[in-house]
């Protein structure tokens, strides 16, 4: 038969070795949860990043048309002066 503390010592390693293995699937468990929150986040910041694209993309659109309507006023205005010159250089 086996002696009582070699049955013992079994015992203690068995425990030893359980408790062991609950913390290392705790580990795993805080892991996996931390890695959903991460893929949380990237994906988050994935959808931030397309909205802020399309707002830049919309932002640029418009910068370009009042660049478009400045240079139009810019043409007007230049031939508004043109034809107040030509009016006050008939009048002298």
């Amino acid at each position: 038969m086996t002696e009582p503390g070699a049955v013992d010592a079994a015992v203690k390693r068995l425990a030893l070795a359980l408790d062991a293995l609950d913390a290392a699937v705790e580990r795993r468990r805080e892991s996996d949860r931390n890695e959903d929150g991460l893929a949380s986040q990237l994906h988050a910041l994935g959808v931030d990043r397309t909205r802020l694209a399309a707002a830049l993309d919309s932002e640029a659109a418009r910068s370009r048309r009042l660049e478009d309507t400045n240079r139009e006023i810019a043409q007007r205005l230049d031939k508004a002066i043109d034809s107040i010159k030509t009016v006050l250089a008939t009048q002298e």
